[in-house]
């Protein structure tokens, strides 16, 4: 039978044609689509337009809520986890600013206490070395004694002190007052020394052999000298009884 592109049968064919195309780029685009429709029987044989006007093809003509609810909930859930992803980034991002803050404030108070260290180290030398230069600089007070017997015997025992050899003032006193009576140009010319040529001289009448032999260093080696007399003669007078404290007698 010819074709007629006026007959209803063929009208209503192709008007399922695009309604089929329709359909399935719907789902296509979608992502998932219901669609019920009965086709032509598998077992017919040469359609025609009586056949397809008998035949009822079934559709849907409403909107596919179900498919743009799971593509709306995919979104959903793809924005979510976008979400989560990025809130997880930001965390790690903020964690490791903060480690490098930590890190930063932790260097800077090591400089910080490094420096200060320094600072105070530095103002101790200087300190120091004001303190020694001022040592340097300010000039020993020298003691002085009076020229008089009580000057003479406490030179004497500082002196003395200074080289160790033992002996008191009122050691030093009283044998000066029984030899000389503090007299420091005092010579004995009566006495076995005197017939000898070696006259006893000065505070404690020391002869002058002796005084060269116990000279002490640092004093003159004037035998009338008062404190070089009196220290030579405490010197010979420890060699040979221990101390001048121990002398009560000529010697």
């Amino acid at each position: 039978m010819p074709k007629n592109s006026n007959t209803p049968g063929h009208s209503r064919l192709t008007k399922l044609t695009k309604q089929h195309k329709i359909a399935l780029a719907g789902v296509a685009t979608l992502g998932a689509a219901a669609l019920a429709f009965s086709a032509v029987p598998s077992d017919a044989g040469t359609t025609t337009s009586d056949a397809v006007a008998s035949t009822k093809i079934a559709y849907s003509t409403e909107p596919i809520k179900g498919v743009k609810a799971s593509v709306t909930d995919q979104l959903a859930g793809a924005g979510v986890k976008t979400e989560a992803i990025q809130a997880k980034a930001d965390a790690k991002a903020k964690a490791a600013k903060a480690k490098a803050d930590a890190a930063a404030k932790k260097k800077a108070a090591a400089e910080a206490a490094a420096k200060k260290k320094a600072e105070a180290a530095r103002k101790a030398k200087k300190a120091a070395s004001r303190s020694t230069e001022r040592v340097k600089i300010q000039p020993v007070a020298a003691t002085t004694y009076a020229n008089n017997l009580n000057g003479w015997i406490n030179h004497a025992l500082a002196i003395m002190k200074q080289k160790g050899i033992p002996g008191s003032y009122n050691g030093l006193y009283k044998n000066i007052m029984r030899e000389s009576s503090g007299n420091p140009s005092a010579i004995n010319g009566w006495d076995v020394n005197a017939v000898n040529g070696t006259p006893s001289i000065g505070l404690l009448q020391v002869i002058q052999p002796t005084f060269n032999a116990y000279h002490v260093s640092g004093t003159s080696t004037n035998i009338y000298d008062p404190v070089a007399n009196i220290t030579a003669a405490a010197n010979y007078a420890a060699d040979r009884y221990g101390s001048i404290d121990n002398v009560n007698s000529a010697y």
